[in-house]
């Protein structure tokens, strides 16, 4: 080609492209100046854009470049990579020293032993019955760290997917979450617990109400029921997804009609109070023959008080099986800013004072103790352990382990990591067959370190935490024995034992 015809071709896509910038920018500058919802734009044509366009991407600039690792919120960089590495089976080791503060007020510091536990003498920790003597399939939960409720249609068909496979290795449970139980809960042969939410979704009839053949149907495959009545991340407000994510695969799951806002009641029209709550405990447990328990935020202690006395005075048989306590600063999908900054009381206050009013009433032993917000670390699994749980659930720590960068992106459809989108294009990013092990070696290697930190701490097993092999940092230079700060009560005269 002539060298003339070249330069013609060339200078005349330049032109070309150099009149569709100059149009875009004066399309944007009439439309900036002439616009009255924005000051800074009508002020500020073309320039102010810059200003929106950062406030957007600053979060990631911070994540990336200025924040340190222990800055962040919700979960800063060394939480993050802790996981990461966990997740990927290379081990939490480090060198050169800690940077976790521990003059910070809520440090916490596990009460080492001068001689721990030689490794001939540890013993693994022993699984826990749920439900043994108040139903007739009781549930041996063998891991401590668990799965937390989080639905398909929340999640994507890929994650489910990796979860489920990943609790079946590891050994620990997985929760629906509310939306149902979806073909891809079932892709692993792990233990399920099945979360019934306040709209019903996959266990209710046409007319929205809860059906007893659906229940024993979904009985077959899961090991308990849990019936939701808040959670921490928006007590007081039902949850939603979007039309567009409710497809005709998720609208038949949860029996809802398709490409409809999929909105639950901020509570369960058929429990309004302490005796309607036991008595569908003790109904669908009748029912299914599987445990039955409940999950709530705390906003006090009149709940969990007039819980213990109801049972009391009506008797063991109505008792939940289990309590998920979820602090204030859970939640892994979408939800009010103003409901996720200020409702709730956290875990670290809700656990301890729960377990007490168990402890107090002679129930800790009928009720089994499930903590949960953000509790991803094997070192905030401990300390639950030590104010008296018996088990740990988060749904961020095993987002973490799928690959989740905190892109704070969950609710857009937008997740670039395929957890939390059903775009076919984002999903292609997560592989089953690989995350599916990150899931697993998570869970594990959790439970493994919880084990070494009651190993530091002189006990045979995790199980044997207590609350003084904790100690929790007041101010710079002082911690207080948690024992102290939340002593034990005394059991009630009269109370089960």
């Amino acid at each position: 080609m002539p060298d003339g015809l070249t330069n013609l071709i060339f200078h005349g896509i330049a032109t070309i492209f150099g009149l569709i910038v100059t149009g875009t920018i004066v399309t944007f500058f009439i439309r900036d100046a002439t616009q009255k919802e924005h000051t800074i734009l009508r002020n500020y044509p073309i320039i102010g854009r810059l200003r929106y366009f950062f406030e957007i991407q600053g979060k990631y600039f911070r994540q990336y470049f200025f924040s340190g690792d222990r800055d962040e919120m919700p979960f800063n960089r060394a939480t993050r990579k802790w996981i990461y590495k966990n997740a990927k089976n290379k081990g939490g080791i480090i060198g050169f020293g800690s940077t976790y503060d521990l003059r910070e007020p809520g440090a916490l510091i596990f009460a080492s032993a001068a001689f721990p536990i030689l490794e001939e003498d540890q013993l693994p920790t022993p699984a826990l019955s749920i439900g043994e003597g108040y139903c007739d399939q009781p549930f041996l939960a063998h891991s401590i760290i668990n799965i937390s409720a989080m639905s398909y249609g929340a999640l994507s068909k890929p994650a489910i997917r990796a979860l489920s496979l990943g609790a079946a290795k590891a050994g620990c449970w997985l929760n629906t979450g509310e939306g149902g139980l979806s073909p891809y809960h079932l892709e692993g042969d792990c233990d399920r617990i099945m979360q019934i939410g306040t709209a019903k979704y996959g266990i209710r009839d046409r007319q929205g109400n809860f059906s007893a053949s659906r229940a024993r149907e979904i009985a077959q495959s899961v090991k308990a029921f849990e019936i939701k009545l808040s959670q921490g991340a928006k007590p007081g407000k039902g949850g939603m997804l979007p039309a567009a994510k409710v497809n005709e695969e998720i609208a038949s799951i949860r029996g809802i009609p398709a490409y409809q806002d999929s909105i639950s009641p901020n509570r369960h029209h058929d429990i309004g109070n302490i005796n309607e709550l036991l008595d569908q405990v003790a109904f669908i447990r009748e029912l299914t023959g599987r445990p039955v328990g409940i999950k709530t935020a705390i906003g006090g202690w009149h709940f969990i008080n007039e819980l213990c006395d109801t049972i009391l005075r009506r008797g063991l048989e109505y008792a939940p099986d289990f309590l998920t306590i979820d602090g204030g600063e859970g939640g892994s999908g979408a939800a009010p800013q103003t409901l996720l900054d200020y409702a709730g009381l956290p875990i670290a206050e809700a656990l301890p004072r729960v377990v007490d009013s168990l402890i107090e009433s002679g129930l800790k032993q009928r009720i089994r103790v499930i903590a949960a917000g953000k509790l991803v670390t094997s070192a905030k699994c401990a300390w639950a352990l030590c104010a008296g749980a018996d088990f740990v659930n988060t749904a961020r720590g095993f987002m973490f382990s799928l690959g989740c960068i905190q892109a704070m992106r969950c609710h857009l459809n937008t997740c670039p990591t395929g957890i939390t989108t059903d775009n076919p294009r984002l999903q292609r990013g997560l592989v089953v067959e690989e995350k599916y092990l990150r899931v697993a070696n998570y869970a594990t290697n959790v439970n493994r370190e919880i084990d070494m930190i009651a190993h530091s701490c002189g006990l045979h097993h995790a199980r044997e935490l207590r609350r003084e092999h904790i100690r929790i940092v007041e101010k710079a230079g002082k911690s207080i024995a948690l024992n102290i700060l939340h002593p034990y009560p005394e059991t009630r005269s009269g109370s089960h034992q």
